[in-house]
């Protein structure tokens, strides 16, 4: 019962945390007038206060030290900062500036340019149909390109600003609480320095526009601590599988708002790219199912294998054979 209680906690945290992504698009036009970078800055700084706070109130602090004496992965914690920092800021652009069914296909293709990047980075081999969803999403792309009448730059950049995030998180293999902590430090001066270089130019919408917009610009940091928060609570009580399908939620999201609500423009061939994009997600969803499947079976296979060729104990001396006691 306690199994099943853990796992319901862990779709119902997976939701939340996805469903807020993608419902996140509803909150950034809401700190206007302050720019894209502004809002970056404040949602930078402000992260910083809240997740400090999180490992205060836990005593998660051992990590620091041991941080700090490992120059490789401040390396590489740096660089996931900054890659973090482009694709954050880009996306607040694009949401105030009526980009948002653009930028929900960069988290589309998102889990297509971390197959491709590990193929060309990682030396990893493709399955035949990872193949044709990354061929498919390809044609996605010149088609979007067609509609477009240029590549769809924000969706790529996004795409692979994230993917090379989730490679760099992947190297520096830290829990999510501490990571983003990392991550907000390294960002945390030049967020605060602009910040300030700002103010001293009386550019700051945070000081002139009123005590609500300032409160606004504060709970940009909740806005981010709180879904990761919730993933991190989903990531170690539901499968990875079920979270492989729960990340299609956010941009589902970010689709259905962009269209919807900001009431974007999509003809004809924009439907045909976002389509080819779909195709290849169902055949990447249905290859990963199957491969789990068969490595399920395989394993089960090897252990009843393994159990029937283990020799028998033999009993004690002074029993009888089982099959003697007639």
């Amino acid at each position: 019962m306690k199994g099943i209680n853990e796992q319901r906690a862990g779709l119902l945290s997976g939701i939340g945390a996805y469903g807020l992504w993608g419902l996140v698009p509803l909150f950034w036009p809401l700190l206007e007038p302050a720019g894209a970078i502004e809002i970056l800055a404040h949602r930078m700084v402000w992260s910083l206060g809240f997740v400090a706070v999180a490992l205060l109130v836990l005593r998660r602090w051992s990590w620091i030290g041991e941080l700090v004496r490992q120059p490789r992965k401040l390396g590489l914690i740096s660089v996931a900062a900054v890659t973090i920092t482009v694709n954050w800021g880009l996306y607040i652009w694009s949401v105030n500036n009526g980009h948002v069914v653009e930028a929900s296909l960069g988290y589309f293709i998102n889990p297509l340019v971390t197959i491709a990047m590990g193929v060309l980075l990682l030396g990893e081999r493709l399955r035949p149909v990872q193949w044709v969803a990354v061929g498919t999403a390809f044609a996605a792309v010149l088609v979007l390109a067609i509609g477009y009448g240029r590549p769809p730059w924000i969706s790529l950049v996004l795409a692979f600003s994230f993917a090379t995030y989730g490679l760099m998180k992947k190297k520096v293999d830290m829990g999510g609480l501490e990571s983003l902590t990392a991550e907000t430090a390294v960002m945390f001066v030049p967020a605060l320095g602009y910040l300030l270089w700002l103010g001293a130019r009386g550019e700051s919408t945070f000081t002139s526009d009123g005590a609500g917009h300032a409160a606004l610009l504060a709970s940009a940091g909740l806005v981010t601590a709180v879904p990761l928060v919730l993933f991190g609570a989903a990531a170690i009580r539901v499968p990875l599988s079920t979270l492989g399908l729960l990340q299609y939620l956010a941009p589902v999201f970010q689709f259905a708002l962009g269209i919807l609500y900001f009431h974007e423009a999509m003809p004809p061939e924009r439907w045909a790219g976002f389509a080819l994009v779909w195709l290849a997600l169902t055949l990447l969803t249905w290859d990963a199912f199957r491969t789990a499947r068969r490595t399920r079976i395989q394993v089960r296979e090897a252990r009843q294998a393994a159990q029937r060729q283990a020799p028998r104990p033999n009993p004690p001396a002074d029993e009888p054979a089982p099959h003697a006691q007639l």
